[in-house]
């Protein structure tokens, strides 16, 4: 009896002990087939397959009207599968032979072991291919990509950016909207044994790429084209170190031209001088800050109306006669203007005549009287000390001093223009803003986003306005007042009859190693018209003149022929 409950004890056990090794395998399958499943599909797919890239062609960069500047042509990257190739000396002979490689090398590569496959050569054009597909070499596989063009070379090159070898955008509208442009990445699947080597009767699948969006940029191709051709005129005419330019339309910020010389043919990249590269490819119109001289004095005389329109007793109005005086002493310091007062140059003025000889001590007056709280109020209603926003990486806010240090030496010369630094961006948007009714508008450089195969709209960009910073009536005065400087004074050489041309010169001497560089000036113009209705602005800067400096003299013509290609582009009929 004994025996047999001893007996039955032990079957008992052992079922439990089968039951719970039985379910400790049910459940372990079970977590392999739910959770482990796909990852070791995965696996047991790459064991019996292999795969070739098919390369997803980068979007179209197009400008405003649809013309393409930059785009993805089709060429050909050869791969090797060394366990599916039947003979490698002939197969290496045949290659080296057709791509003028080392035949030493391109064999080591068809017998390299360990390896799914081999590159041989990338970017090989459709003459080059046609050879090898003729030859029907096992093992030699090709794969279609896309290689990055440009339709006009060194033309907008600092905004477009360019891309790796690889096709990853590193710079320009290239890298902000890579994300956008790059698409989607396939493949072409083949079946293989368990040495990697194609199966006669396997399968092949297809999974196809996806292409990269349209970006459009606000930017007119033709008006870039007459601003590159006007940079050249300008490196020729007065051999500069550099030429820069921006055009704008005031009324929406959108970026219609943006270029600077020299620059860099995007076909044809030095990529084996990185110094060179990164110096010439650099959009140094968003990234570079500079000391702006008397273009400054347009912010300077609309904060002395607003304030005087608002009632401020510290302003001044615009029949106010300032102290003909050529010098101010500050803190010690002296304050000169930029030419002789002598035989009554320069007595008797009103704001608008010290625009129009651009009298430093008369800027001076207003900044100090002003105050630099005030001041400080238009330099940030203004877009000063902070990034514009631009959809181009690598923006600088500028640098201003910060306000508790300002000495009244420091506020008198930022009130025409020293001792404070900005990017050129910043600078049209805040001329814009001083003569476009008042607004600050926010600059953009890219217009839409659209998918190229159904034509939909995957995102579209519209003008922001950042802020009010003077009032309509300010803006009209600022506007009419800079119509008179290009009339009569300094900016006369961009002056052309019928239009109202508005704009204010400026020339300053650049810093070296902290210091004043002595014959070293940034010579610019901005400018805008109609004056009566401020559409298209043009900022000229030219680095290093050499010979005269004067902004009025190596700026201010070449806005000139700027805006009389876009009035002949655009066909834009003379004011009554």
């Amino acid at each position: 009896m004994v025996d047999f409950y001893t007996s039955k004890k032990r079957l008992l056990s052992l079922f439990v002990v089968a039951i719970f090794l039985l379910s400790v395998i049910f459940l372990r399958l079970g977590y392999i087939q739910i959770i482990w499943g796909k990852q070791l599909q995965s696996k047991a797919s790459e064991q019996w397959q292999r795969d070739l890239p098919v390369k997803a062609y980068r979007g179209d960069i197009v400008d405003t009207n649809g013309v393409v500047l930059a785009t993805t042509k089709t060429c050909y990257t050869l791969y090797v599968r060394p366990k599916s190739v039947v003979d490698s000396e002939k197969t290496a002979q045949i290659l080296s032979g057709v791509l003028q490689l080392d035949y030493t090398k391109v064999l080591q590569k068809v017998t390299k072991r360990g390896v799914s496959e081999v590159t041989i050569a990338r970017q090989l054009d459709n003459s080059v291919v046609e050879k090898i597909r003729n030859e029907n070499l096992p093992g030699v596989y090709l794969s279609a990509e896309g290689i990055r063009s440009y339709t006009y070379g060194n033309y907008l090159s600092q905004v477009l950016g360019f891309v790796s070898v690889d096709g990853v955008g590193q710079t320009g509208i290239e890298a902000y909207y890579d994300k956008y442009l790059q698409g989607i990445n396939g493949q072409v699947l083949t079946d293989t044994d368990l040495v990697g080597k194609e199966l006669e009767e396997g399968q092949m699948s297809y999974i196809p790429a996806i292409d990269g969006l349209t970006v459009t940029l606000t930017i007119d191709s033709t008006i870039q084209m007459i601003v590159e051709n006007v940079l050249k005129l300008a490196m020729y005419q007065q051999n500069p170190i550099s030429c820069r330019c921006i055009v704008t339309d005031v009324t929406t910020g959108e970026i219609l031209a943006m270029a600077s010389n020299p620059g860099v043919d995007l076909n044809n990249l030095p990529r084996d001088n990185l110094q060179e590269l990164m110096q010439y490819s650099k959009n140094t119109l968003v990234t570079d800050i500079y000391e702006p001289g008397s273009t400054f004095k347009v912010l300077t005389a609309a904060a002395c109306l607003e304030e005087y329109k608002n009632g401020n007793p510290k302003a001044f109005g615009p029949q106010h006669i300032f102290n003909s005086a050529g010098t101010r002493l500050i803190d010690g310091s002296k304050i000169s203007c930029w030419t002789k007062h002598a035989n009554g140059k320069h007595s008797n003025q009103n704001l608008s005549d010290a625009l129009n000889t651009s009298c430093n001590p008369i800027f001076t007056d207003i900044a100090l009287s002003l105050g630099k709280d005030v001041m400080y109020k238009y330099l940030q209603a203004f877009g000063y000390g902070k990034a514009s926003g631009i959809d181009f990486a690598g923006e600088q806010g500028g640098l201003l001093v910060p306000q508790s240090a300002v000495t009244n030496g420091d506020l008198a010369r930022i009130g025409f223009g020293q001792t404070i630094a900005v990017t050129a961006l910043q600078l049209c948007m805040a001329t814009g803003a001083a003569v476009n009714g008042g607004l600050l508008m926010k600059p953009y450089l890219v217009k839409e986003i659209s998918d190229p195969t159904t034509g939909k709209v995957v995102q579209r960009f519209s003008p922001t306005v950042v802020n009010r910073a003077v009032s309509p009536e300010t803006s009209s005065q600022i506007a009419q007042m800079l119509a008179r400087v290009v009339k009569e004074g300094g900016g006369k050489n961009a002056y052309i009859e019928g239009y109202q041309v508005g704009g204010k010169t400026g020339t300053a001497q650049k810093f070296v190693d902290g210091k004043l560089a002595q014959g070293k000036y940034v010579s610019s113009f901005v400018g805008f018209f109609p004056a009566s209705s401020p559409k298209y602005l043009v900022l000229m800067i030219v680095d290093e003149p050499q010979g005269q400096s004067y902004g009025s003299i190596v700026a201010a013509p070449y806005a000139g022929l700027i805006f009389q290609q876009i009035i002949d582009y655009k066909n834009i009929a003379p004011l009554e």
